[in-house]
């Protein structure tokens, strides 16, 4: 895994380049590669973490075996060894062992997007043409890799037709002189609205998400975009045509995929493990692994003080069972709390899901033992495994069953002041969150209320116009029950999980040097669980029932099967607590209104009926504080003249 930038500005300054790669340096810590071409105004930058083919013979940007292609690469492309076995009898010879180098033999024969699609991997690349004199950049299928894409005018990169910049991070970006930092205000509602900014925008006007499976192409002939692979696509085809096997094939089937997809992302030549929580999707994952390894598997966790919150013991159990070397670190509030100032420096954009706290921590205790992790995520979207799907269902069957008259007048009793009527009633607060679902209309939208934080995020934020969200444009996939559950999981596979979920994993892992792999997220695995019927996936109340059926298999049903725990922290303790003088700070009303981004009375309001039990404004708080920490972290960094790596 490593961290990767460039420049394209024919007639430009390729000169920021080597500063750019510099703030890689915690992505790949083993060694640094610039590859310039002045003349055609390209320039790649990488920052290696060594995985496979620690020799020089792995180094990047590496150019392919004719000359024609030159490519800086973050990810691994796990079926490499077979592609070099498919390729040898073409004519292509290998000087290494890496997968670039077999990346970039695929790439000479088949051309990019037919490569891309053969491999199972995760990657984000740059890719210049020396031949078409064009730059490629490509992200895999799912997002696990990060590729952001920035913005040159004429008069900065010194060409006559602007530039373009891109890097595994946006600090890359930043780094740039000739780059625009201005913040994107519509971006920024987005970001209240979800606790993240979902591709492809970012906090800045001038920088973009490469979406996944997407390939964006500069050359002479303009810009291009083209898409190898499409989840929505593969989702509603699945959904449409689901496969007949009966539960035991069905079951048989999905080991099998598993166990390869496990097994290709067990090759390392570092030492490796696995993130395990107890919970059904890393309790699988940590089986398959060892039911291929002739070693006790390395598994690590971390636990919490807080009962509510400590999922240790579930872990330990798990480890036992399969005879893992389990190694178990109990966190304490302040050693959290102590991360929560380098957070903005981390996430590099303004980033609000606390869970980040934990995965930070969990990463940082892995990487002592381990260079490489399998985690399990993507179980809860392919399978159905968020309670927050069945509650969205009930929800919405219960709010339609309430004739129009009585919502509209219930929904307007809503806008009274808390404290008026909802601060008498126990719970009350609560309810009101809950109730104002009754001024939504249509299943899709229900769904987009529920997962919003604030829910007017254009209020918060004056001036902003929110672009669409991404999910709301998709076409439902029917009005059924399944038809909305598959829906709902295809609304996060395209945004709450690779601008969430995987985000968040990445930056923690990569901060400390960890390269985080995820099985489940094959993209094979992916195109199963699409045509997986919807029976299979929940029964009788119990999610992820295919999953469940693989794993019990290699652990008792007795060790996993318990209510979802979730990796959250006690925010609210943290709010009123130990974090109360720094968040007081931050919400000053005198510093937002000097720095006129935010409503500073509304946000004065949330913080006020917060302290008083008025209303339940915690997560909106925190993504408020993410907000404000990041904007004094880029103050910080432009103090300096630079951003701060």
């Amino acid at each position: 895994m490593c961290g990767i930038c460039g420049i394209y500005a024919p007639g430009g300054d390729l000169s920021p380049l080597a500063a750019m790669n510099a703030t890689l340096a915690h992505r790949g810590p083993d060694d640094a590669g610039l590859w310039t071409d002045p003349e055609a105004g390209i320039g790649l930058g990488h920052r290696r973490l060594s995985i496979l083919d620690l020799s020089p013979l792995g180094r990047q940007p590496m150019a392919s075996a004719s000359g024609r292609f030159v490519l800086s690469y973050n990810g691994e492309v796990y079926n490499f060894a077979r592609l070099r076995q498919e390729l040898a009898p073409l004519g292509h010879t290998f000087r290494g062992g890496s997968d670039t180098e077999v990346l970039l033999a695929a790439i000479e024969q088949w051309g990019l997007a037919r490569a891309l699609s053969r491999c199972v991997g995760m990657f984000a690349l740059a890719l210049w043409d020396r031949r078409e004199r064009s730059l490629s950049l490509a992200r895999d299928r799912l997002g696990v890799k990060p590729l952001y894409l920035g913005r040159l005018d004429s008069g900065t990169s010194g060409g006559n037709g602007g530039g373009v910049l891109f890097g595994s991070e946006l600090k890359a970006l930043r780094r740039h002189p000739g780059f625009d930092a201005g913040l994107d205000r519509d971006a920024l509602a987005l970001f209240f609205r979800h606790n993240y900014i979902p591709a492809p925008h970012s906090i800045y006007a001038q920088a973009r998400k490469v979406l996944p499976g997407e390939i964006i192409t500069f050359g002479p002939g303009g810009e291009t975009r083209t898409r190898y692979w499409d989840a929505e696509a593969v989702w509603r085809q699945g959904f449409a045509e689901p496969y007949t096997a009966d539960e035991g094939e069905a079951t048989d089937a999905l080991e099998r995929l598993l166990t390869d997809a496990v097994g290709l992302r067990m090759l390392a030549d570092v030492p490796l493990g696995a993130f395990l929580s107890g919970g059904v999707d890393s309790s699988l994952v940590a089986a398959l692994m060892q039911k291929q390894s002739a070693q006790p598997v390395r598994t690590f966790s971390i636990g919490f003080a807080e009962a509510a919150f400590n999922e240790a013991p579930h872990a330990r159990a798990v480890a036992r069972h399969l005879g893992c070397a389990h190694t178990e670190l109990t966190v304490t509030a302040s050693d959290m709390l102590g991360i929560v100032p380098d957070l903005p420096r981390l996430w590099d954009e303004p980033f609000a899901d606390s869970s980040q706290i934990p995965t930070a921590i969990l990463c940082r205790l892995t990487r002592e033992h381990v260079t490489v992790a399998l985690s399990g995520d993507g179980g809860d979207e392919l399978f159905s495994g968020y309670e927050r799907y069945p509650w969205s269902l009930r929800a919405h069957r219960l709010l339609s069953a309430v004739p129009g008259p009585l919502r509209r007048l219930a929904y307007a009793l809503l806008r009274l002041p808390p404290k008026a009527l909802w601060g008498l009633l126990p719970r009350g607060h609560k309810l009101r969150w809950r109730l104002d679902a009754l001024g939504v209309d249509g299943f899709e939208a229900l769904y987009r209320h529920f997962v919003s934080h604030v829910k007017e995020p254009n209020a918060l934020v004056p001036g902003a116009r929110e672009p669409g969200y991404a999910a709301a444009l998709l076409r439902p996939l029917g009005d059924t029950p399944d038809a909305r559950r598959a829906w709902m999981s295809l609304a996060d596979i395209l945004n709450y999980l690779p601008d969430d979920i995987l985000t968040k994993v990445d930056r923690a892992s990569m901060a400390v040097g960890l390269e985080a792999r995820t099985p489940l997220l094959d993209h094979r695995v992916v195109e199963y669980a699409a045509r997986t019927p919807m029976h299979l996936k929940v029964r009788q109340g119990q999610s992820k029932w295919l999953l469940r059926r693989v794993l019990y298999r290699h652990v008792p049903p007795v060790l996993v099967d318990r209510p979802k725990m979730g990796f959250g922290v006690p925010l609210a303790a943290w709010l009123r607590g130990g974090l109360k003088p720094w968040a007081a700070d931050l919400l000053s009303p005198a510093a937002l209104r000097r720095q006129g981004i935010l409503d500073a009375d509304f946000v004065a309001r949330m913080w006020r009926e917060y302290l008083a039990g008025e209303d339940n404004w915690c997560h909106c708080l925190w993504d408020v504080l993410m907000f404000q920490a990041w904007l004094g972290h880029e103050a910080a960094a432009s103090a300096a003249g630079e951003a701060a790596p």
